[in-house]
């Protein structure tokens, strides 16, 4: 009999399996290694950060809507919104 049948792990999310100051630290580690080229204004960044900041749907640096990081979404130049907002 397999006792974990039908069970759902509770530690599989990357936040839950390091510290969180290694997460966002490994976060701003990606935001810092985008091409140059192709990031968002540092103007655009703040102001799309500052929309997200705002809306209903952020938790925790996530968008419970679509499920990105925000910080890494607002950071790509070419990104939007998937709802709009910017």
């Amino acid at each position: 009999m397999d006792i974990n049948k039908g069970r759902i792990c509770k530690k599989c999310l990357i936040r839950d399996m390091m510290d969180k100051d290694a997460f966002f630290k490994d976060l701003q580690e990606m935001i810092d290694n985008i091409k140059p080229e192709r990031k968002a204004g540092s103007a655009e960044y703040e102001r799309r950060l500052s929309v997200c900041k705002e809306c209903d749907y952020l938790a925790e640096g996530m968008c419970r809507a679509c499920g990105c990081y925000v910080e890494l979404r607002a950071a790509v130049g070419a990104n939007k919104c998937s709802y709009d907002k910017w």
